[in-house]
């Protein structure tokens, strides 16, 4: 394992990856990538006032800080999309081997409304992806 990504939005579940992404880094001596991805919806209005690039150049740049404590110089990504498909983009264009991501433990019905990046991407990457929880 030489790549390893962390899809990261500042949440519990996203620190919870981070912190997986640091400890499996610093075993296998990989490169760390974080992504925040601005989530793009079709529509009048495609990016969320409360959630766009400055929010997410925030979490990336909390992110990088919390790595570099750990000794880890990280590969940063903040790209728009879909953010299931564009995190699978990145794994897959980047050569990651690893993707890691949080789990919000969402339910059955939140699931099947709002759908589940980490099960997507569970599904769907070519690359090995690990689930924090």
């Amino acid at each position: 394992m030489k790549k390893i990504l962390v899809a990261y939005d500042g949440g519990e579940p996203a620190h919870r990856a981070l912190d997986l992404g640091i400890e499996l880094a610093q075993r296998f001596d990989a490169q760390l990538g974080v992504v925040s991805v601005i989530p793009v919806h079709p529509g009048r209005v495609p990016v969320d006032p409360w959630d766009d690039r400055a929010v997410h150049t925030s979490e990336l740049a909390e992110a990088k800080a919390i790595l570099v404590k750990h000794g880890i110089a990280p590969i940063l990504h903040e790209p728009a999309g879909d953010p299931a498909i564009t995190i699978e983009k990145i794994a897959e264009e980047g050569g990651y081997d690893m993707v890691v991501v949080g789990s919000r433990g969402l339910g059955l019905l939140s699931r099947a409304l709002q759908g589940s990046v980490s099960e997507h991407v569970a599904t769907h990457s070519p690359a090995t992806v690990v689930v924090a929880r």
